[in-house]
């Protein structure tokens, strides 16, 4: 399938590749793209190396492409994972710099981290590069056998056999869908114990979008899928994922994944204690934990006498001070611990994606970056402090506490998400939505609405693999679903697919 606006070449004839055997129409595409990029001159440039825009069809190497994405796709996957180590490792090491002396107690702790964190980044390298070679494989063995052409008499002979299914999984138009499909148990190379069912539902979300501006595009989906063009349905969801989500941190924090839940008790800015104080007063349990309560917030300078028929948790959430004044105070605090999340977020791409640029724009490079931290940052504080508002805010007005009324006042948390770049509101919105559709399923087999499945250990496998089928597809015959910083990533590491009516083959 040709890009939109392509047109053909200027006094060019028929191709080959146009047959009556292959049921084109020679009057609506005298020339297909396929030998328009033959004709297109080659590009000296090393960033397109697995381009077929840059590379003539008969020069196209096979084995090439495979050995180049999964080195690349083992580059990407070492690199984020070995980035978010390193920033882990020194983490700790501050840490634990502040609460301890014992030197050999903290080298050797630092060392087993390293060692773990080597072991993480190698795993997460072969997933990706697995992942990468293996569809790049299965797409070309496909291509081989018969992915490229097909006639009549064969699809009907098909058509009227049980072999239809696979035949149709055989033919160029989907096999990115099956190659993508195959690729992904590579999952298992992370661990085999080793669960991953935020991420598969993560990636099922992202398939979720592009299938839904498929669906939104096409004449037979298009009305069914208008709803979801809602300009601020990624808010909307936002607060759906935040009902859940900081609900399970007030309530139900084993629902959470762990490192998830160490990012919300850090941004969540409160101690333990003052979480069980809260949920003890939500789930109409007694209290026995305010006396802890009271020595907390004597250890910091406030003197605070608690009532065990207390029905508003206010005094237990900001001692003494108000509703308002601890809204702006916690807000100071949330954007000093924001700003080292999002630093990292935005200068690392800026030094790695647009290292040309930034020798020839630095100030314009950097200053964007800052500016998206200072961004990102500010939602972040105001999204943490807006949740202890909300609450508050409806915890007086109806002078009781319990787990609706916490569903109820996490809900318009999530307007804080206006305040980000609009490019970045979905990414966040469905980040957030798969963490809460882990939890709040989770919540729902704990108290026995759903049965725990035996026989489905690594659901996660089954679902990523059928998600990244979908993504594969679409990014191999709806290029235009995606965006295009996407776009050149996939097209970095897999190469540019080529439209579902050929496949190159090598000029003997």
């Amino acid at each position: 399938m040709p890009p939109p606006g392509a047109a053909p070449l200027a006094g060019a004839g028929p191709c080959t590749c146009f047959s009556d055997e292959n049921g084109a129409d020679l009057d609506d595409n005298p020339r297909c793209w396929h030998c328009r990029r033959s004709d297109l001159p080659s590009s000296s440039s090393s960033s397109s190396l697995l381009s077929f825009d840059s590379v003539p069809l008969y020069d196209y190497d096979k084995k090439w492409r495979i050995l180049a994405a999964s080195i690349k796709g083992f580059a990407i996957g070492a690199g984020i994972k070995g980035g978010l180590a390193l920033f882990a490792i020194v983490a700790r090491f501050r840490r634990r710099r502040l609460l301890t002396s014992a030197k050999k107690v903290g080298m050797a702790s630092s060392s087993e981290d390293v060692i773990l964190a080597i072991k993480e980044t190698l795993r997460y390298g072969l997933f990706l590069g697995t992942f990468a070679g293996t569809f790049v494989s299965v797409d070309e063995i496909i291509a081989t056998v018969g992915g490229h052409r097909r006639h009549a008499f064969q699809t009907l002979f098909f058509s009227l056999s049980l072999h239809l299914l696979v035949y149709a999984l055989l033919t160029a138009r989907w096999r990115a869908l099956l190659a993508g499909a195959i690729a992904g148990p590579s999952m298992l190379l992370t661990g085999l114990d080793t669960q991953h069912t935020s991420l598969a539902i993560y990636i099922l979300m992202r398939a979720a979008v592009l299938a839904s501006r498929c669906g939104i595009k096409s004449k037979r989906f298009g009305r069914i899928c208008k709803p979801l063009t809602w300009v601020h349905g990624d808010i909307f969801l936002m607060c759906l994922s935040s009902s859940q989500i900081l609900s399970a941190y007030l309530l139900k924090q084993e629902s959470l994944p762990g490192t998830y839940k160490s990012f919300l008790n850090k941004h969540g800015g409160k101690d333990p204690i003052i979480l069980q104080g809260v949920r003890e007063i939500a789930c109409a349990m007694p209290f026995t934990n305010l006396e802890a309560i009271e020595k907390y917030y004597k250890a910091t300078g406030v003197d605070l006498k608690l009532d065990s028929q207390i029905k508003v948790p206010c005094s237990i959430v900001h001692g003494n001070q108000s509703c308002g004044a601890h809204f702006i105070s916690f807000l100071i605090q949330a954007y000093k611990r924001a700003l080292p999340v999002y630093l990292p977020v935005y200068l690392i791409p800026a030094l790695i994606v647009h290292r040309q640029g930034l020798l020839k724009r630095p100030y314009t490079i950097l200053g964007k970056g800052l500016l998206g931290t200072a961004r990102s940052s500010l939602f972040l504080s105001t999204y943490c402090s807006s949740a202890w508002m909300w609450t508050c805010l409806l915890f007086r007005l109806f002078k009781r506490c319990n787990i609706p009324m916490v569903a109820m006042g996490t809900f318009p948390t999530g307007l804080a998400l206006a305040i980000e770049k609009k490019s970045r509101r979905i990414e966040i919105s469905l980040y957030c939505l798969a963490r809460a559709i882990e939890s709040f399923f989770t919540c729902m087999a704990d108290v026995g609405y759903l049965p725990s499945s035996k026989r489905l250990k690594r659901a996660d496998v089954v679902v990523f693999s059928i998600s990244t089928a979908i993504i594969m597809h679409c990014y191999a015959i709806e290029r235009d679903v995606f965006r295009s910083k996407y776009l050149n990533v996939l097209d970095w590491v897999f190469g540019v697919p080529l439209p579902p009516s050929e496949t190159p083959r090598r000029r003997k």
